[in-house]
């Protein structure tokens, strides 16, 4: 990425929900041990005054990413999990339009066998949602 366009990113005018994300970075760092209050006060104070993007980012830059809540992480499963329904349903797809070539070709319907590679996808599927979590994934 050249200069221009981080320096144009850095001089970008920020909202309050931008100023509201860094407080809320601010107050989980203070939660966890991270900032000392004062210094937490300090920050905080910035952050409300801060006009560009670059300086709400010198406020957070040397704290780590949150840990994402329980709630985000369960979005972010589902999605995932919705996604290999996807996946799954395009495999549909392929695999019928091969049986029905292979159909067509030999003038006959033949079994169809896309249901054993189908069936089991769909098994593990359900499988995935069903299974309870252990405690190291929650």
């Amino acid at each position: 990425m050249d200069d221009r366009h981080e320096r144009a990113t850095a001089d970008a005018r920020v909202s309050d929900r931008d100023r509201d994300q860094v407080l809320s970075a601010l107050t989980a760092a203070l939660a966890e041990g991270r900032l000392e209050p004062h210094e937490h006060a300090n920050r905080s104070k910035s952050a409300l005054q801060a006009r560009t993007a670059g300086e709400l980012a010198a406020l957070t830059a040397d704290l780590p990413a949150p840990a994402p809540t329980r709630a985000e992480r369960d979005r972010k499963d589902l999605r995932e999990w919705l996604d290999e329904w996807r996946y799954w349903l395009g495999g549909l797809v392929i695999m019928s339009g091969i049986w029905g070539v292979r159909c067509v070709r030999k003038e006959e319907l033949t079994y169809y066998w896309p249901i054993a590679p189908l069936g089991v996808w769909a098994a593990v599927l359900v499988a995935i949602a069903i299974w309870p979590r252990g405690a190291d994934d929650a």
